[in-house]
């Protein structure tokens, strides 16, 4: 798509004299005109804050429903007039988008979206979020700018914290709002029993933390050696021993940041100008920037690019646009109404709609490949439920790849009542089909019968033998026709049945018979009447038995199906635990040499809950 974008199209005149050229000229437009459905020229709001209330742009939410991709959701945040908007749009390839501002008030208000192809993974969108300047002092109150920051962070994948000059004690007390995650955001929806801190489970769905360093003027340098900015960041981040209100309040935001990002990188950056043209950035060629400066941009652009992981939830569930509308409107719901953002209840929410949707798309799917294979009447019942088996079979494997976090599996539940249902009505339809079918073509085949019934011909003598004669060649006429369906027995029956009051009378007025074998014929119809009625009986009981057997098949291959998955899931969860505890232990081996045994007990509580967690028994599948 990105060839097809950037390389000169033909023109409609080249194209009307080529019929290979215009077709690839309107494959061009096509895939342009799809792109421009899903990506952006340039930012929109995506939440507002008017008055210190956030709301939710639903412009935006549309353009996110139509990304159908994977997204790679890049967030900045970090003090008004520090150059986070011109990061940003340099990732979005572009020189202009996300307002710069050129005076010291704030310009980006709420959180404002720019979703661009990813440049590096064709196959994913890359999400930008500006978020409004922190500690505006215009805005007074700074209940937002917690809200902002803490909604940043539950929204992306990168989260990038953008400052001024070098990591001292103002950079990290202006990153205070980190020390109030706790205070903003839950994990769950209701602790853990054994009382370990909620929390402790930020780390598996926090996104990579990077900060970058604006007009930074010091050498790198540690005890005369040169340093890298990363080595930088993790000197920053010692702690001071001591148990002072002071030591405290230094530790406090190293501490957050190390226990809720793992994973951390820093960029340094040199004066991108002389001070006079920084409100001129927009404007200025990068060959008018300071050279250092330039290269800078590229590194850390590059990084974004080739390190930004997809968003993804607990249990490895990756996130599309779709998946994170829903997760803004969850959490900004949850701002507005006084409650706390909660990643747990956010996914919950999230496996609802999409559950739902997984239900709809397995139960279209079964319409589909039964509306495709299945012709009624269908020879035999069995006939039908094997059709009805392989498309179950389907529409459940359709169902368990859309769908995730089914508590109790209610919505498997309802699927198998929907296919049931299905099944009975197919089933219904099938013994319509064939009683109709049947009963036409009885009417068709015996119908010179009926009209020889109607002149009395066969009221003569000789005449009974010449009428069983034509009944058994009519019925063997009957039975050679193909495709009857299920009821053709039992139509013929009760055709047969219809006609005994005009049979018998033409053995009573057939004269070329005696009493003795008129009685006997009368013994042998009945007699054929019960073996007849005997063996519908039992191809009733072997249809009985059969639909018995179907259920217990559909029920085995729902549990089937379940089992595997629970198994996937168990082994992603593994997954996400092990980098989990191997981030938590890695924590505490660094804590343990740095000599702060209370951090370290508070870990090891944590390292004990989680190892607890992983050594669960599996869940036995079944479903109720």
């Amino acid at each position: 798509m990105h060839v097809l974008l950037h390389s000169v199209p033909p023109t409609m005149q080249q194209a009307t004299t080529n019929p290979r050229l215009r077709r690839r000229l309107l494959d061009t437009r096509r895939q342009r005109d799809m792109a421009s459905e899903i990506h952006m020229p340039g930012p929109e709001c995506l939440i507002k804050n008017i008055n210190g209330r956030l709301l939710v742009n639903p412009e935006a939410l549309k353009i996110l429903s139509a990304i159908r991709q994977p997204v790679v959701v890049v967030a900045i945040v970090g003090l008004y007039r520090t150059g986070k908007s011109y990061l940003m749009n340099k990732l979005a390839g572009k020189n202009k988008g996300f307002s710069l501002g050129s005076t010291v008030q704030s310009h980006t208000k709420g959180i404002w979206m720019w979703c661009v192809p990813h440049p590096k993974k064709p196959n994913r969108t890359l999400v930008l979020l500006d978020t409004e300047g922190l500690g505006d002092v215009e805005k007074g109150d700074n209940q937002n700018d917690s809200w902002i920051f803490a909604l940043a962070i539950l929204l992306s994948s990168t989260f990038v914290y953008n400052s001024m000059g070098t990591i001292n004690q103002q950079a990290m007390d202006q990153l205070h709002y980190v020390t109030e995650l706790t205070d903003r955001i839950r994990a769950k929806s209701s602790p853990d029993v054994d009382g370990v801190e909620d929390s402790a489970d930020f780390v598996s769905f926090f996104p990579d933390f990077v900060w970058t360093l604006r007009d930074f003027s010091l050498d790198l340098e540690a005890d005369g050696q040169s340093i890298t900015a990363d080595e930088y960041l993790e000197n920053s981040l010692k702690l001071k021993k001591g148990t002072s209100p002071k030591d405290k309040t230094f530790n406090m935001p190293r501490l957050c940041i190390r226990k809720f990002f793992p994973k951390k990188k820093c960029f340094i950056f040199d004066r991108p100008t002389h001070r006079k043209k920084l409100g001129q950035l927009e404007e200025l060629c990068d060959d008018e920037l300071d050279s250092e400066f330039v290269q800078q941009a590229v590194v850390f652009c590059s990084y974004i690019f080739s390190d930004s992981k997809t968003k993804t939830l607990s249990g490895g569930i990756k996130v599309d646009g779709p998946r994170l509308e829903t997760l803004v409107q969850t959490y900004v719901n949850a701002i507005n109404s006084g409650d706390l953002p909660c990643m747990e209840n956010a996914v919950l929410a999230l496996a609802e709609i999409e559950n739902s949707a997984a239900v709809q798309k397995a139960i279209a799917h079964y319409d589909q490949q039964m509306g495709q294979k299945l012709q009624l009447p269908t020879e035999t019942l069995q006939e039908l439920l094997d059709l009805h088996r392989a498309s179950e079979k389907e529409a459940i494997e359709v169902f368990m790849k859309s769908s995730f976090k089914d508590i109790d599996q209610l919505f498997q539940k309802e699927l198998a009542a929907q296919l049931d249902k299905k099944r009975d009505d197919f089933c219904n339809q099938n013994l319509k089909a064939s009683e109709d079918h049947c009963s036409a073509l009885l009417k068709d085949i015996f119908s010179p019968l009926e009209e020889d019934m109607k002149q009395g011909i066969y009221l003569k003598p000789g005449g009974y033998c010449l009428f069983i004669e034509k009944m058994q060649e009519l019925k063997k006429k009957y039975f050679q026709e193909p495709r009857k369906g299920i009821q053709a027995e039992e139509i013929l029956q009760e055709y047969l049945k219809s006609k005994e009051s005009v049979t018998d009378a033409i053995l009573q007025t057939d004269q070329t018979l005696s009493e003795k074998e008129k009685l006997i014929e009368v013994e042998r119809v009945k007699a054929e009447s019960a073996q007849a009625a005997a063996k519908m009986l039992e191809e009733m009981q072997i249809k009985n038995q059969q639909m018995m057997e179907q259920k217990e098949k559909s029920y085995q291959e729902h549990v089937k199906q379940l089992t595997e998955k629970m198994e996937r899931d168990r082994a992603l969860l593994l997954e996400e635990q092990e980098r989990t505890l191997a981030l938590k232990l890695q924590e505490q081996s660094r804590l343990l040499q740095e000599g702060f045994q209370e951090e370290n007990r508070r870990l090891h509580k944590e390292i004990q809950s989680l190892q607890k967690k992983m050594n669960k028994p599996k869940k036995e599948c079944f479903l109720g």
